[in-house]
């Protein structure tokens, strides 16, 4: 009965971790840009407490090419709750994929100009009042004979202008979060819910939704529930510019095009996931295992470090929060926090590299010159 319950316990801790990591950034080693955004028409809400989630290209490794998840409604998972897009960042030798998630404010997703209420900053497609969910109809297709829920505030659309969809490198999006965009990162979370599973599976198995084939116009941009792709969906109406395959692309393909852009990173969660040091294999058993014992307690100290660094950091976005501080000293704060991430992760380097030559053979260290 103890192992029954231990083993209940351990499964639920497994389950907590993989809903918070869903949210969290999903390191790609991709170095091919995604497709413009395609121009597409939003379909009718399909009822009261419904929120639009905008679509995005996501990335399919086996078969190496980026495919279309298409707009869709889904109900908030709870009452209060917003969605923050999913957005891809340009990280210095690849693109990083963060994937969306639901909470109490919308928080930063790369200035990407979604479009429907999405325009690279916040929400303006509707907010909650009094336990209901109020819809702009400015910027949203909604029947107001069956949803009464309304509001109308005028705002600024450039989607037709940007069709652009990464953040950073060489033709990104140059946005950075705000203060108020980092305290919400930080606030309870829920990972895209099970709806929001199943419509990406739809769309990764459906060959005409992958970029090669479709050449930046998805046959399925949006629909109006998530999952169902025959129903009312709607095509893109063209693609966001002239598609150029990849091996024929330039910029961010090749990552030694940005010579003048190194990798900088603000933040220790920012940072690329630290690549653990080859096995030793020096042919003594004892040795490799003494030395791999080394490795982990490197690695788990470095882990902490980035862990302390990033707790402070935190902090002082919270206080920016509370002081409701200007640009520019969100600036110095910023500058300051990719100044000790920078230190960090080249201290860290240096660690490893030490470590590896410390642990290499006798026969493969380099020899000094004979005279």
């Amino acid at each position: 009965m103890k192992i029954r319950t231990i083993r209940t316990l351990m499964f639920s801790l497994v389950l907590l971790c993989l809903s918070a990591a869903s949210f969290a950034q999903v390191r790609v080693a991709i170095s091919i840009a995604p497709p413009l955004l395609p121009v597409y028409e939003q379909p009718l809400c399909p009822g009261d407490g419904y929120i639009w989630t905008p679509g995005y290209w996501a990335w399919d490794d086996g078969v190496g090419d980026y495919y279309w998840v298409p707009g869709t409604w889904v109900m908030a998972p709870e009452v209060g709750f917003l969605w923050t897009p999913a957005y891809w960042g340009w990280g210095g030798s690849s693109f990083v994929f963060y994937d969306g998630y639901w909470g109490p404010h919308v928080g930063f997703y790369g200035g990407i100009n979604y479009g429907f209420g999405y325009f690279g900053n916040g929400f303006e497609g509707g907010r909650w009042d009094g336990g209901h969910f109020f819809y702009n109809r400015s910027v949203t297709n909604v029947n107001i004979t069956n949803i009464h829920n309304v509001y109308n505030t005028t705002v600024i659309n450039n989607t037709t202008i940007n069709r652009v969809s990464f953040n950073g490198g060489n033709g990104g999006i140059s946005a950075r979060a705000s203060a108020q965009e980092e305290a919400a990162m930080h606030e309870r979370h829920i990972a895209p819910v099970a709806v929001q599973t199943q419509h990406l599976q739809e769309a990764r198995n459906n060959p005409q939704q992958r970029a090669s084939m479709n050449r930046g116009k998805p046959p399925v941009a949006a629909t109006p529930r998530a999952g169902d792709f025959k129903n009312n969906a709607v095509p893109a109406r063209e693609a966001g510019g002239t598609f150029t395959p990849p091996a024929n692309r330039g910029g961010n393909d090749r990552p030694e095009a940005n010579p003048a852009r190194p990798a900088t990173f603000n933040h220790p969660r920012d940072l690329p996931a630290a690549s653990r040091p080859p096995a030793p294999n020096t042919g003594n058993p004892k040795l490799d295992k003494k030395y791999q014992q080394q490795q982990d307690k490197v690695m788990a100290k470095q882990d902490q470090e980035r862990q302390k660094l990033q707790s402070r950091q935190d902090q002082d976005h919270q206080k920016l929060a509370k002081q409701n501080a200007n640009e520019g000293r969100q600036q110095q704060v910023e500058q300051k926090h990719q100044q000790q991430t920078q230190q960090l992760q080249q201290r860290h380097q240096q660690q490893t590299q030490q470590m590896q030559q410390r642990q290499q053979p006798p026969a493969s260290r380099a020899q000094p010159p004979k005279h």
